[in-house]
């Protein structure tokens, strides 16, 4: 299924990395970078909190299919997912079918300590966040092995490496040429 052109797309839970590694790798591709959160806000005028606010999760969830959906069909960008995004069927086959899923895996304790205090991530504003992205970890992971063509342990290493780990891989895979330095 895939070229050197083909595209990247990262999903993972909120505070993985998936916005900074993918504005990285799409830098050292020379490539577009999109993260749907930004487009939707972008379009929207408003920040996903107040989309959360007003029309609840599943208004936002409809925006985002429809952004994945344009967003995808592209070629040869990187794009970084919102966490949720996979909990819609449309949005899964749209990422597995148009590109090279990068799973940035990371555990919910991690994820908690990067995320902690972030006011812009309606999911966690309540009594017990670090329970929360346990929850959803739980719900999730299973959606994002299902479409990922890797998995990145994002544990320990600097974005760099991250970075670098994700090159490695496309490039195996003949996914991308690393531009020559």
């Amino acid at each position: 299924m895939q070229d050197a052109n083909a595209n990247v797309f990262f999903v993972g839970l909120m505070g993985a990395g998936k916005t900074t590694v993918g504005r990285a790798v799409a830098r050292r591709l020379e490539r577009p970078f999109f993260d749907s959160d930004h487009e939707i806000e972008a379009r929207t005028g408003a920040r996903i909190p107040v989309i959360f606010e007003l029309e609840g999760e599943s208004g936002f969830r409809e925006r985002e299919v429809q952004v994945i959906d344009e967003l995808t069909a592209r070629e040869g960008i990187v794009l970084a997912t919102g966490g949720g995004a996979v909990l819609r069927p449309e949005n899964r086959a749209a990422l597995k079918e148009r590109g090279f899923v990068v799973y940035l895996r990371a555990n919910p304790h991690d994820l908690w300590l990067r995320t902690r205090r972030d006011k812009n991530r309606p999911l966690l504003q309540t009594e017990d966040p670090k329970a929360r992205l346990e929850s959803l970890y739980e719900i999730r992971d299973p959606l994002y092995r299902e479409i990922a063509d890797f998995v990145v342990e994002t544990g320990r290493p600097s974005v760099n490496g991250l970075v670098n780990m994700v090159l490695m891989q496309l490039d195996v895979a003949g996914i991308v040429r690393t531009p020559a330095r």
